[in-house]
Protein backbone atom coordinates (compact mmCIF):
# COMPACT_ATOMS: atom_id res chain seq x y z
CA UNK A 1 0.00 0.00 0.00
CA UNK A 2 3.18 2.22 0.41
CA UNK A 3 4.34 1.72 -2.88
CA UNK A 4 0.54 2.50 -4.46
CA UNK A 5 0.32 5.95 -2.24
CA UNK A 6 4.03 7.28 -3.51
CA UNK A 7 3.36 5.89 -7.09
CA UNK A 8 -0.10 7.52 -7.04
CA UNK A 9 1.36 10.61 -5.97
CA UNK A 10 4.37 10.71 -8.12
CA UNK A 11 1.79 9.56 -10.88
CA UNK A 12 -0.50 12.98 -9.82
CA UNK A 13 2.60 15.54 -9.74
CA UNK A 14 3.66 14.18 -13.64
CA UNK A 15 0.36 14.85 -14.77
CA UNK A 16 -0.16 17.71 -13.32
CA UNK A 17 3.26 19.11 -14.85
CA UNK A 18 2.59 17.83 -18.15
CA UNK A 19 -0.47 19.62 -18.45
CA UNK A 20 0.80 22.92 -16.76
CA UNK A 21 3.12 23.05 -19.11
CA UNK A 22 0.51 22.32 -22.25
CA UNK A 23 -1.64 24.91 -21.24
CA UNK A 24 1.28 27.36 -20.03
CA UNK A 25 2.91 27.25 -23.61
CA UNK A 26 -0.49 27.83 -25.52
CA UNK A 27 -1.38 30.71 -23.67
CA UNK A 28 1.97 32.34 -24.13
CA UNK A 29 2.18 30.89 -27.93
CA UNK A 30 -1.54 32.88 -28.60
CA UNK A 31 0.25 35.78 -26.79
CA UNK A 32 3.41 35.93 -28.75
CA UNK A 33 1.03 35.19 -31.79
CA UNK A 34 -1.35 38.41 -31.26
CA UNK A 35 2.22 40.39 -30.59
CA UNK A 36 3.69 39.03 -33.44
CA UNK A 37 0.52 39.96 -35.89
CA UNK A 38 0.62 43.27 -34.17
CA UNK A 39 3.67 44.13 -34.97
CA UNK A 40 3.57 42.91 -38.80
CA UNK A 41 -0.06 45.34 -38.91
CA UNK A 42 1.61 48.24 -37.96
CA UNK A 43 4.89 46.90 -40.20
CA UNK A 44 2.51 47.02 -43.38
CA UNK A 45 0.44 49.84 -42.79
CA UNK A 46 3.46 52.24 -42.29
CA UNK A 47 4.77 50.84 -45.54
CA UNK A 48 1.41 51.34 -47.28
CA UNK A 49 1.35 54.70 -46.23
CA UNK A 50 4.85 55.35 -47.80
CA UNK A 51 4.56 56.59 -51.65
CA UNK A 52 8.05 55.93 -52.79
CA UNK A 53 7.68 52.38 -53.92
CA UNK A 54 11.48 51.98 -53.94
CA UNK A 55 11.14 50.83 -50.58
CA UNK A 56 10.92 47.24 -51.49
CA UNK A 57 14.29 47.43 -52.97
CA UNK A 58 15.73 48.64 -49.49
CA UNK A 59 13.85 46.00 -47.77
CA UNK A 60 17.18 44.78 -45.90
CA UNK A 61 18.28 48.39 -44.33
CA UNK A 62 16.17 50.64 -42.05
CA UNK A 63 13.97 53.13 -43.79
CA UNK A 64 12.93 56.14 -42.80
CA UNK A 65 13.31 54.55 -38.89
CA UNK A 66 11.70 51.64 -39.74
CA UNK A 67 13.18 48.56 -38.66
CA UNK A 68 12.67 46.29 -41.58
CA UNK A 69 15.56 43.48 -40.76
CA UNK A 70 14.08 39.86 -40.64
CA UNK A 71 10.98 41.14 -41.62
CA UNK A 72 10.24 39.63 -45.20
CA UNK A 73 8.00 41.56 -47.94
CA UNK A 74 6.29 40.42 -50.72
CA UNK A 75 4.35 42.44 -53.10
CA UNK A 76 2.11 40.23 -54.96
CA UNK A 77 -0.09 41.54 -57.98
CA UNK A 78 -4.10 41.17 -57.96
CA UNK A 79 -3.96 37.56 -59.62
CA UNK A 80 -1.98 35.76 -57.00
CA UNK A 81 1.53 36.52 -59.37
CA UNK A 82 4.32 37.22 -56.85
CA UNK A 83 6.01 40.56 -58.32
CA UNK A 84 8.98 41.33 -55.32
CA UNK A 85 10.23 38.97 -52.46
CA UNK A 86 13.16 40.30 -50.54
CA UNK A 87 13.53 35.98 -49.13
CA UNK A 88 13.70 34.58 -52.50
CA UNK A 89 13.57 34.24 -55.96
CA UNK A 90 10.06 34.81 -57.45
CA UNK A 91 10.85 33.26 -60.73
CA UNK A 92 10.39 30.06 -59.08
CA UNK A 93 7.15 30.78 -57.00
CA UNK A 94 3.98 29.76 -57.13
CA UNK A 95 0.71 31.70 -57.83
CA UNK A 96 -0.14 33.24 -54.45
CA UNK A 97 -3.79 34.00 -55.13
CA UNK A 98 -5.24 31.09 -53.02
CA UNK A 99 -3.07 31.99 -49.96
CA UNK A 100 -5.47 33.02 -46.81
CA UNK A 101 -4.01 36.31 -45.96
CA UNK A 102 -4.51 37.44 -49.89
CA UNK A 103 -7.73 36.09 -50.34
CA UNK A 104 -9.05 37.82 -47.16
CA UNK A 105 -6.83 41.18 -48.14
CA UNK A 106 -8.62 41.26 -51.78
CA UNK A 107 -12.07 40.62 -49.78
CA UNK A 108 -11.44 43.00 -46.62
CA UNK A 109 -8.62 45.37 -47.56
CA UNK A 110 -6.38 43.14 -45.05
CA UNK A 111 -5.92 39.69 -43.74
CA UNK A 112 -3.31 37.66 -41.67
CA UNK A 113 -2.42 33.74 -41.27
CA UNK A 114 0.28 31.87 -39.75
CA UNK A 115 0.86 28.70 -41.24
CA UNK A 116 4.37 26.52 -42.40
CA UNK A 117 5.94 28.78 -45.37
CA UNK A 118 5.99 26.14 -48.69
CA UNK A 119 8.45 28.00 -50.14
CA UNK A 120 11.07 28.56 -46.45
CA UNK A 121 9.72 25.23 -45.26
CA UNK A 122 9.43 27.50 -42.15
CA UNK A 123 6.79 28.39 -39.74
CA UNK A 124 5.78 32.20 -40.53
CA UNK A 125 3.03 34.28 -39.71
CA UNK A 126 1.74 36.85 -42.63
CA UNK A 127 -0.10 39.88 -43.30
CA UNK A 128 -1.16 41.20 -46.20
CA UNK A 129 -2.90 44.62 -47.09
CA UNK A 130 -4.43 46.08 -50.18
CA UNK A 131 -2.76 48.89 -51.65
CA UNK A 132 -4.28 51.56 -53.86
CA UNK A 133 -3.04 50.33 -57.20
CA UNK A 134 -4.64 47.11 -56.61
CA UNK A 135 -1.76 45.07 -55.67
CA UNK A 136 -1.34 43.29 -52.27
CA UNK A 137 1.80 43.94 -50.15
CA UNK A 138 2.29 41.54 -47.13
CA UNK A 139 4.60 41.32 -44.76
CA UNK A 140 5.49 37.96 -42.84
CA UNK A 141 7.82 37.05 -40.11
CA UNK A 142 9.00 33.51 -39.04
CA UNK A 143 8.62 31.71 -35.93
CA UNK A 144 9.03 28.75 -33.92
CA UNK A 145 6.02 26.24 -34.07
CA UNK A 146 3.99 25.48 -30.75
CA UNK A 147 5.76 22.41 -30.88
CA UNK A 148 9.01 24.27 -31.08
CA UNK A 149 8.87 26.15 -28.16
CA UNK A 150 7.58 22.89 -26.56
CA UNK A 151 10.80 21.28 -27.37
CA UNK A 152 12.89 23.87 -26.28
CA UNK A 153 11.29 24.06 -22.69
CA UNK A 154 11.49 20.28 -21.86
CA UNK A 155 15.04 21.07 -20.63
CA UNK A 156 13.11 23.20 -18.33
CA UNK A 157 10.07 20.26 -17.42
CA UNK A 158 12.85 17.85 -17.02
CA UNK A 159 14.51 19.56 -14.14
CA UNK A 160 11.18 20.58 -12.72
CA UNK A 161 10.11 17.17 -13.04
CA UNK A 162 13.02 15.65 -11.32
CA UNK A 163 12.75 18.11 -8.61
CA UNK A 164 9.28 17.29 -8.27
CA UNK A 165 9.66 13.73 -8.50
CA UNK A 166 12.03 13.91 -5.58
CA UNK A 167 9.88 16.26 -3.58
CA UNK A 168 6.48 13.49 -4.24
CA UNK A 169 8.91 10.99 -3.21
CA UNK A 170 9.09 12.16 0.04
CA UNK A 171 6.10 13.42 0.32
CA UNK A 172 4.31 10.50 -0.46
CA UNK A 173 6.61 8.51 2.09
CA UNK A 174 5.70 10.47 4.84
CA UNK A 175 2.15 10.50 4.06
CA UNK A 176 1.82 7.30 3.73
CA UNK A 177 4.01 6.23 7.17
CA UNK A 178 1.65 9.20 8.49
CA UNK A 179 -1.79 7.03 7.13
CA UNK A 180 -0.30 3.40 7.36
CA UNK A 181 1.34 3.72 11.05
CA UNK A 182 -2.41 3.90 13.35
CA UNK A 183 -3.20 0.83 11.27
CA UNK A 184 -0.59 -0.99 12.11
CA UNK A 185 -0.61 -0.06 15.83
CA UNK A 186 -4.18 -1.07 15.62
CA UNK A 187 -3.79 -4.60 13.90
CA UNK A 188 -0.67 -5.32 16.56
CA UNK A 189 -2.91 -4.31 19.19
CA UNK A 190 -6.74 -4.07 18.98
CA UNK A 191 -7.28 -3.66 22.61
CA UNK A 192 -5.98 -0.12 22.17
CA UNK A 193 -7.30 1.46 18.97
CA UNK A 194 -9.18 3.81 21.13
CA UNK A 195 -5.85 5.71 21.54
CA UNK A 196 -4.83 5.53 18.08
CA UNK A 197 -3.96 9.32 16.09
CA UNK A 198 -5.59 8.51 13.27
CA UNK A 199 -7.50 10.92 10.51
CA UNK A 200 -10.78 12.13 11.71
CA UNK A 201 -11.86 10.67 8.65
CA UNK A 202 -10.75 7.02 10.04
CA UNK A 203 -12.26 7.49 12.94
CA UNK A 204 -15.67 5.56 12.09
CA UNK A 205 -13.32 3.23 10.65
CA UNK A 206 -11.30 3.06 14.33
CA UNK A 207 -15.12 2.68 15.76
CA UNK A 208 -16.52 -0.36 13.28
CA UNK A 209 -13.09 -2.24 14.39
CA UNK A 210 -13.22 -2.21 17.94
CA UNK A 211 -17.03 -3.02 17.97
CA UNK A 212 -16.51 -6.04 15.42
CA UNK A 213 -13.17 -6.81 18.18
CA UNK A 214 -15.57 -6.51 21.16
CA UNK A 215 -18.28 -8.59 19.63
CA UNK A 216 -15.50 -11.01 18.04
CA UNK A 217 -13.89 -11.48 22.06
CA UNK A 218 -17.17 -11.73 23.26
CA UNK A 219 -18.80 -13.98 20.48
CA UNK A 220 -15.49 -16.23 21.31
CA UNK A 221 -16.19 -16.02 25.58
CA UNK A 222 -19.55 -17.32 24.53
CA UNK A 223 -18.61 -19.95 22.77
CA UNK A 224 -15.68 -21.00 25.53
CA UNK A 225 -18.44 -20.79 28.36
CA UNK A 226 -21.35 -22.57 26.26
CA UNK A 227 -18.64 -25.74 25.30
CA UNK A 228 -17.60 -25.47 29.12
CA UNK A 229 -21.48 -25.56 30.22
CA UNK A 230 -22.37 -28.01 27.05
CA UNK A 231 -19.15 -30.48 28.93
CA UNK A 232 -20.53 -30.19 32.33
CA UNK A 233 -24.62 -30.55 31.18
CA UNK A 234 -23.98 -33.72 29.69
CA UNK A 235 -21.46 -35.40 32.22
CA UNK A 236 -24.23 -35.47 34.73
CA UNK A 237 -26.87 -37.72 32.58
CA UNK A 238 -24.09 -39.59 31.36
CA UNK A 239 -22.98 -40.72 34.74
CA UNK A 240 -25.85 -41.55 36.31
CA UNK A 241 -26.56 -43.51 33.12
CA UNK A 242 -22.76 -45.38 33.50
CA UNK A 243 -23.85 -45.83 36.94
CA UNK A 244 -26.76 -47.57 36.73
CA UNK A 245 -25.79 -49.86 33.86
CA UNK A 246 -22.81 -50.79 35.83
CA UNK A 247 -24.46 -51.80 39.64
CA UNK A 248 -27.18 -53.72 36.81
CA UNK A 249 -24.48 -55.35 34.19
CA UNK A 250 -22.59 -56.46 38.13
CA UNK A 251 -25.56 -57.99 38.98
CA UNK A 252 -25.62 -55.82 42.07
CA UNK A 253 -29.64 -54.95 41.61
CA UNK A 254 -32.29 -57.32 42.26
CA UNK A 255 -35.18 -56.86 40.00
CA UNK A 256 -37.21 -53.87 42.02
CA UNK A 257 -33.98 -52.00 42.30
CA UNK A 258 -33.61 -53.00 37.97
CA UNK A 259 -36.91 -51.83 37.49
CA UNK A 260 -36.07 -48.47 39.07
CA UNK A 261 -32.26 -48.10 37.79
CA UNK A 262 -33.97 -48.77 34.46
CA UNK A 263 -36.52 -46.07 35.04
CA UNK A 264 -33.53 -43.47 36.28
CA UNK A 265 -31.54 -44.76 32.87
CA UNK A 266 -34.58 -43.82 30.94
CA UNK A 267 -35.37 -40.01 32.77
CA UNK A 268 -31.56 -39.15 32.11
CA UNK A 269 -31.52 -40.35 28.83
CA UNK A 270 -34.85 -38.73 27.88
CA UNK A 271 -33.33 -35.44 29.36
CA UNK A 272 -29.73 -36.01 27.47
CA UNK A 273 -31.75 -35.70 24.50
CA UNK A 274 -33.62 -32.56 25.41
CA UNK A 275 -30.33 -31.32 25.86
CA UNK A 276 -28.97 -32.22 22.73
CA UNK A 277 -31.79 -30.61 20.74
CA UNK A 278 -32.18 -27.91 22.15
CA UNK A 279 -28.06 -27.22 21.37
CA UNK A 280 -28.53 -27.94 18.22
CA UNK A 281 -31.64 -25.80 18.12
CA UNK A 282 -29.24 -22.85 19.40
CA UNK A 283 -26.55 -23.28 17.19
CA UNK A 284 -29.11 -23.32 13.99
CA UNK A 285 -30.10 -20.10 15.34
CA UNK A 286 -26.80 -18.61 15.98
CA UNK A 287 -25.43 -19.55 12.82
CA UNK A 288 -28.97 -18.54 11.08
CA UNK A 289 -29.62 -15.06 9.13
CA UNK A 290 -32.23 -12.90 9.62
CA UNK A 291 -33.16 -13.13 5.83
CA UNK A 292 -33.20 -16.57 6.01
CA UNK A 293 -35.75 -16.95 7.84
CA UNK A 294 -39.29 -16.92 6.15
CA UNK A 295 -41.63 -14.49 7.93
CA UNK A 296 -44.98 -14.60 7.29
CA UNK A 297 -48.28 -13.84 8.86
CA UNK A 298 -48.98 -16.04 11.77
CA UNK A 299 -52.51 -15.49 13.67
CA UNK A 300 -50.69 -15.61 17.28
CA UNK A 301 -54.44 -16.34 19.19
CA UNK A 302 -54.72 -19.61 17.02
CA UNK A 303 -51.52 -20.60 17.30
CA UNK A 304 -51.31 -19.99 21.23
CA UNK A 305 -54.67 -21.59 21.55
CA UNK A 306 -53.27 -24.95 19.78
CA UNK A 307 -50.00 -25.48 22.12
CA UNK A 308 -52.13 -24.27 25.19
CA UNK A 309 -54.26 -27.40 24.08
CA UNK A 310 -51.35 -29.36 23.18
CA UNK A 311 -49.83 -29.12 26.52
CA UNK A 312 -53.02 -29.61 28.55
CA UNK A 313 -52.19 -33.16 29.17
CA UNK A 314 -48.69 -31.94 30.30
CA UNK A 315 -50.07 -29.41 32.82
CA UNK A 316 -52.42 -32.32 34.51
CA UNK A 317 -49.69 -34.53 34.54
CA UNK A 318 -48.00 -31.68 37.08
CA UNK A 319 -51.05 -30.69 38.60
CA UNK A 320 -51.45 -27.43 36.96
CA UNK A 321 -54.43 -25.18 35.16
CA UNK A 322 -53.27 -24.10 32.09
CA UNK A 323 -55.40 -21.32 30.02
CA UNK A 324 -55.78 -18.83 27.35
CA UNK A 325 -56.75 -15.76 26.82
CA UNK A 326 -57.09 -12.77 24.73
CA UNK A 327 -58.58 -11.72 21.43
CA UNK A 328 -57.61 -12.76 17.37
CA UNK A 329 -54.72 -10.87 16.39
CA UNK A 330 -51.75 -11.78 13.83
CA UNK A 331 -47.86 -10.83 13.72
CA UNK A 332 -45.40 -11.44 11.06
CA UNK A 333 -43.13 -13.71 11.73
CA UNK A 334 -41.82 -17.53 11.58
CA UNK A 335 -44.42 -19.48 12.89
CA UNK A 336 -42.52 -22.42 13.55
CA UNK A 337 -40.49 -20.25 15.69
CA UNK A 338 -43.11 -18.76 17.71
CA UNK A 339 -44.62 -22.10 18.59
CA UNK A 340 -41.21 -22.80 19.75
CA UNK A 341 -41.13 -19.77 21.83
CA UNK A 342 -44.71 -20.73 23.22
CA UNK A 343 -43.98 -24.30 24.14
CA UNK A 344 -40.95 -23.01 25.65
CA UNK A 345 -42.88 -20.41 27.91
CA UNK A 346 -45.63 -23.20 28.66
CA UNK A 347 -43.01 -25.63 29.69
CA UNK A 348 -41.05 -23.81 32.34
CA UNK A 349 -44.54 -22.05 33.70
CA UNK A 350 -45.61 -25.79 34.07
CA UNK A 351 -42.18 -27.03 35.58
CA UNK A 352 -41.30 -24.13 38.44
CA UNK A 353 -44.99 -24.06 39.45
CA UNK A 354 -46.44 -25.67 42.14
CA UNK A 355 -49.09 -28.58 42.93
CA UNK A 356 -52.70 -26.55 42.13
CA UNK A 357 -51.16 -23.62 40.73
CA UNK A 358 -51.67 -22.44 37.01
CA UNK A 359 -49.91 -21.08 34.05
CA UNK A 360 -52.19 -18.32 32.14
CA UNK A 361 -51.51 -17.64 28.10
CA UNK A 362 -52.90 -13.87 27.10
CA UNK A 363 -52.42 -12.74 23.56
CA UNK A 364 -54.10 -9.75 22.41
CA UNK A 365 -53.76 -6.29 20.13
CA UNK A 366 -51.74 -3.73 22.03
CA UNK A 367 -52.04 -0.03 20.08
CA UNK A 368 -49.46 -0.91 16.88
CA UNK A 369 -48.04 -3.82 18.61
CA UNK A 370 -49.65 -7.39 19.53
CA UNK A 371 -49.01 -8.69 23.55
CA UNK A 372 -48.11 -12.54 23.84
CA UNK A 373 -47.86 -12.46 28.02
CA UNK A 374 -46.63 -16.07 30.03
CA UNK A 375 -48.08 -15.75 33.84
CA UNK A 376 -47.34 -18.52 36.54
CA UNK A 377 -48.24 -18.76 39.99
CA UNK A 378 -45.01 -20.43 40.31
CA UNK A 379 -41.79 -20.34 42.51
CA UNK A 380 -40.87 -17.17 41.09
CA UNK A 381 -37.37 -15.59 40.69
CA UNK A 382 -35.39 -13.53 42.50
CA UNK A 383 -34.28 -10.05 41.62
CA UNK A 384 -30.75 -10.40 41.47
CA UNK A 385 -31.19 -13.21 39.12
CA UNK A 386 -33.07 -11.90 36.75
CA UNK A 387 -30.88 -10.48 34.27
CA UNK A 388 -29.24 -14.03 34.33
CA UNK A 389 -32.60 -16.04 33.57
CA UNK A 390 -31.67 -15.73 29.46
CA UNK A 391 -28.13 -17.23 29.86
CA UNK A 392 -27.60 -20.67 28.09
CA UNK A 393 -27.56 -23.47 30.95
CA UNK A 394 -28.40 -20.68 33.79
CA UNK A 395 -30.47 -21.79 36.49
CA UNK A 396 -31.90 -20.17 39.05
CA UNK A 397 -32.38 -23.45 41.33
CA UNK A 398 -30.55 -25.94 39.61
CA UNK A 399 -31.67 -28.95 41.55
CA UNK A 400 -35.24 -28.28 40.51
CA UNK A 401 -34.01 -28.17 37.20
CA UNK A 402 -32.21 -31.43 37.10
CA UNK A 403 -35.49 -33.27 39.28
CA UNK A 404 -38.13 -31.77 36.23
CA UNK A 405 -35.61 -32.66 33.06
CA UNK A 406 -34.67 -28.92 32.41
CA UNK A 407 -32.03 -28.41 29.97
CA UNK A 408 -31.46 -24.47 30.96
CA UNK A 409 -31.40 -23.88 27.32
CA UNK A 410 -35.42 -23.32 26.98
CA UNK A 411 -35.43 -19.12 27.59
CA UNK A 412 -32.04 -18.26 25.75
CA UNK A 413 -34.19 -20.44 22.92
CA UNK A 414 -36.60 -17.73 23.59
CA UNK A 415 -34.74 -14.19 23.61
CA UNK A 416 -32.90 -15.74 20.88
CA UNK A 417 -36.34 -15.99 18.60
CA UNK A 418 -37.31 -13.08 19.79
CA UNK A 419 -34.41 -10.96 18.59
CA UNK A 420 -35.29 -12.68 15.35
CA UNK A 421 -38.61 -11.03 15.20
CA UNK A 422 -37.53 -7.82 16.59
CA UNK A 423 -39.90 -8.09 19.42
CA UNK A 424 -39.59 -6.54 22.95
CA UNK A 425 -39.01 -9.06 25.69
CA UNK A 426 -39.46 -8.18 29.28
CA UNK A 427 -39.90 -10.49 32.94
CA UNK A 428 -41.40 -9.81 35.72
CA UNK A 429 -40.91 -11.52 38.63
CA UNK A 430 -40.92 -12.17 42.64
CA UNK A 431 -39.86 -15.13 44.46
CA UNK A 432 -42.65 -17.28 45.94
CA UNK A 433 -45.11 -15.31 44.18
CA UNK A 434 -44.81 -15.68 40.17
CA UNK A 435 -43.52 -15.12 37.02
CA UNK A 436 -44.61 -12.82 34.40
CA UNK A 437 -42.78 -12.89 30.80
CA UNK A 438 -44.20 -10.57 27.91
CA UNK A 439 -43.17 -10.08 24.19
CA UNK A 440 -44.55 -7.47 21.88
CA UNK A 441 -44.18 -8.15 18.49
CA UNK A 442 -44.94 -5.69 15.32
CA UNK A 443 -49.02 -6.04 14.71
CA UNK A 444 -49.95 -6.68 11.46
CA UNK A 445 -52.14 -4.09 10.09
CA UNK A 446 -55.72 -4.48 10.30
CA UNK A 447 -55.27 -7.81 11.94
Amino acid sequence: MRRRIRGEFILVAFVSIFLTTLLIIAVFYRCFQKEIMDELGICTRMLQNMEEPAVLEKADRSYDGLELQGIRLSLIRRDGEVLYDNGADVGGMDNHGNRPEVEEALRRGYGQAVRRSDTLDRSAFYYAVLLSDGNILRTARESSSIWGIFVHSMPAVFAVSAFVFLFCFFLSARAARTLIEPVERLAENLDECDDAQVYQEMQPFIRRIRRQHEDLLKNVRLRQNFTANISHELKTPLTSISGYAELIERGMADQTDTRRFAGEIHKNAARLLRMINDIIRLSELDVMEKESVVFEEVPLYQTAKISVDMLQMHAKKHQVTLSMEGAPCSIRGNKEMIEEVLYNLCDNGIHYNREGGSVRVTAEPAGERVRLCVEDTGIGIAKKYQERVFERFYRVDKSRSRLTGGTGLGLAIVKHIAEQHQAELTLESREGEGTRIVLLFDRVQGK
